[in-house]
């Protein structure tokens, strides 16, 4: 996950490049609606990432991302999202799906949100040849999705988790 593209004309970076602009190629997209229970917790990912990482790695907050992730995506070499996921499992179980791995299955993510489906959205971009050249999804299992109700509790506890987790990881890439 760490190696970065090209810099913006198309150039290799130096090998003695800075931590900062090595992780200038990794963007975190927090999904949800903040409304709608267990379904905001892609966008309080979001925003305790950013306040534990600052501004060494950009940080997203999209309430209502359907085919804008496709615009959300561009430009960078890692895409690390954070979104609801519906598969059946115990709520709060947290999914790591590499994307180029193969295929997300759409069922996967509740539509109510984005209009079409965070599976659909990377399908796509995958046909049309413009998934960023890693993807990861963390997927955390919902449980309550009614409107005007707060993040249950086992939905807190792996929010911690996740937030934990790709705090690690781009920490990884400054090493």
């Amino acid at each position: 996950m760490c190696d970065g593209p090209p810099d913006k004309r198309g150039e290799k970076r130096a090998s003695g490049e800075s931590r900062k602009s090595r992780l200038s190629g990794i963007r975190i997209i927090g999904l949800g609606n903040e409304f709608r229970g267990d379904d905001a917790v892609g966008l309080l990912a979001a925003r305790r990432i950013r306040e534990r990482i600052g501004s060494h790695v950009q940080v997203i907050e999209a309430e209502s991302a359907g085919v804008e992730l496709l615009d959300l995506m561009k430009g960078v070499h890692t895409v690390l999202l954070i979104d609801a996921l519906c598969s059946g499992k115990v709520p709060g179980t947290i999914h790591r799906l590499d994307v180029l791995a193969g295929p997300i299955t759409s069922n996967l993510f509740p539509r109510s949100s984005h209009a079409i489906g965070v599976g659909e959205v990377l399908e796509l971009a995958r046909t049309l040849g413009v998934l960023p050249a890693t993807v990861i999804v963390y997927g955390i299992e919902v449980g309550n999705t009614e409107l005007g109700q707060p993040l249950s509790s086992s939905m807190t506890k792996a929010l911690d988790q996740v937030v934990d987790q790709i705090v690690q990881e781009c920490e990884a890439c400054r090493a």
